[in-house]
């Protein structure tokens, strides 16, 4: 893209910019999508009876302190999902809203052990959020892929036995990821079924870095030998580690509202995604929990960028970026990045 039509964009237009652009998402927990009102339907058609009187006192509970209290709620907003059609309902109200923020891509995250802890199969909870995955793009207009994560704060020998249950699964989901409690749950302690991850093909991604220390991301890029980084944002305390973020592309998903939110920085304009910018990192921006958050990908890009002053050009990056970090074909890529590059001359 050229620099000069990026200058030529009007600051006053930005805004609409960032709604309009195309944009991948790349770190979603679609359980993290489930809107109150959607739980407490769920609720009722499963007969599940919620510690919430209402769809209101549900969202004042939202007032979060950091990662383990929101992970609280999120585990027992997840408890009405029992059946194929609720993972199903589920996924889609998500890919709706992601298509009307001008998503085009969307890699989600998804917590098996979450339900199958429940009793819920493997099979349902797969099959329901990949039929709404391959309805998409014919449906909607967007792609969408899966990534099965493993509970960190649970054993790897967990890990394994939730691989050996989604392998029957395997033509459906991508990848796999690491998250659920940063602290005292460091990446090495996954370190075994990672690698049998990786000579299965899967594709390795890894929260590390959001509450936990730099060091989680150097366990992460050596040990698990991941791709992507899951948030990364606590990189800025090593100066050698944003050295060799800069210098392999490793690509961070920045989530700014979550962080926000689970009061990782006091306030917005505190956030630090500049620097990874200034420091040539392979940034994004990603919804990560939108229902509890406050956010979905629009809002996380026009409120992160009024607080912290980026421009055109970062926007730019940005989207670029996403389809850069994504795990799609060149083929793919060039189209998507044909059609932001489009976006952005007729807004020059």
């Amino acid at each position: 893209m050229n620099t000069d039509a990026l200058e030529r964009i009007s600051p006053i237009r930005l805004p609409d910019l960032l709604r309009r652009m195309p944009k991948a998402e790349l770190h979603i927990h679609i359980e993290g999508s489930l809107e109150p009102e959607l739980i407490f339907a769920l609720a009722a058609r499963n007969g599940v009876v919620l510690p919430y009187a209402s769809v209101d006192a549900l969202r004042q509970a939202y007032a979060f302190t950091n990662l383990q209290s929101f992970l609280d709620i999120y585990y027992a907003g997840a408890s009405v999902m029992l059946t194929e059609q609720d993972f199903f309902d589920m996924a889609w109200a998500y890919l709706e809203r992601a298509t009307a923020d001008n998503v085009v891509h969307a890699e989600i995250f998804f917590d098996p052990q979450t339900h199958t802890a429940r009793g819920v199969s493997m099979e349902t909870v797969i099959n329901g959020l990949h039929r709404a995955c391959a309805k998409a793009p014919g449906a909607l207009g967007i792609n969408a892929t899966l990534i099965m994560c493993f509970l960190r704060h649970l054993s790897e020998e967990e890990a394994f036995q939730t691989l050996e249950q989604a392998m029957p699964l395997r033509d459906k989901f991508i990848g796999v990821g690491l998250d659920s409690s940063e602290l005292g749950h460091p990446p090495e302690k996954f370190a075994r079924v990672f690698a049998r991850c990786r000579e299965l093909g899967l594709h390795l991604v890894a929260h590390a870095g959001e509450e936990g220390p730099p060091a989680y991301i150097w366990t992460a890029l050596d040990l698990l030998k991941v791709e992507r980084i899951d948030h990364g944002i606590q990189s800025v305390k090593d100066a050698a580690l944003m050295g060799r973020l800069a210098r392999d592309r490793i690509p961070l998903t920045v989530c700014p509202l979550s962080n926000l939110k689970l009061r990782v920085f006091p306030t917005l304009a505190d956030h630090n995604l500049g620097q990874l910018f200034d420091a040539g990192l392979v940034a994004t921006i990603n919804s990560d929990d939108p229902a509890y958050f406050g956010g979905y990908m629009n809002e996380n890009f026009v409120q992160t960028f009024a607080a912290i002053g980026l421009t055109a050009q970062h926007a730019y990056t940005l989207a670029n970026n996403s389809f850069t970090a994504s795990f799609i074909d060149d083929v793919q890529r060039r189209a998507y990045i044909d059609r932001l590059d489009a976006c952005f001359d007729s807004f020059a």
